[in-house]
């Protein structure tokens, strides 16, 4: 299986962390694995101007690094959203990531995960009620949604589960 990682966090920390054991477990199960660090992207919102649906055949009109995503989103049987969470939704970058799929419509991932981090509890809400959102549009199947916070972003015990979940797809 071909697995795309969107982490949308833009520092190298927690929600890396996070994806890295993701990637080792689903690696380790004869996965292919690509991670794409969004959140360090120059990616802009959907501006809303149809060009995909009229002239762009499914292109956007915007030229940036959403064009490496795009190619990743298409060709991956999964896709695993991953952020941080720093005031109740995934960041601005990966949300504009997910936007921008806007131009393809429905992608052709079969499954998603969710990886979320923030250094408070109960935040989470938000992130996976969009998360839930989009795999109900999508027809997408949710492998699960994994959660840290405080310590546990660092800690040993969270990132062999997440490794776990990973190397039992």
């Amino acid at each position: 299986m071909k697995i795309a990682i969107l982490n949308g966090s833009p520092r190298k920390e927690n929600t890396y962390a996070l994806c890295e054991a993701f990637a080792e477990g689903a690696k380790e199960a004869g996965h292919e694995v690509e991670i794409l660090h969004v959140g360090k992207m120059k990616i802009g919102g959907c501006l809303g101007c149809e060009y995909c649906h009229t002239k762009g055949n499914g292109a956007c009109v915007q030229k940036d690094d959403f064009e490496q995503v795009l190619e990743a989103y298409k060709t991956a049987d999964m896709v695993v959203f991953a952020s941080s969470v720093y005031y109740f939704d995934v960041t601005a970058q990966l949300s504009a990531a997910i936007q921008r799929v806007y131009c393809i419509g429905k992608p052709v991932a079969k499954q998603a995960a969710l990886l979320l981090s923030s250094m408070s509890p109960n935040v989470y809400d938000g992130a996976i009620a969009t998360y839930k959102s989009i795999l109900g549009f999508t027809g997408i199947e949710d492998k699960g949604v994994y959660t840290a916070f405080g310590d546990e972003n660092k800690s040993e015990a969270k990132l062999a589960e997440v490794k776990a979940f990973a190397a039992a797809l």
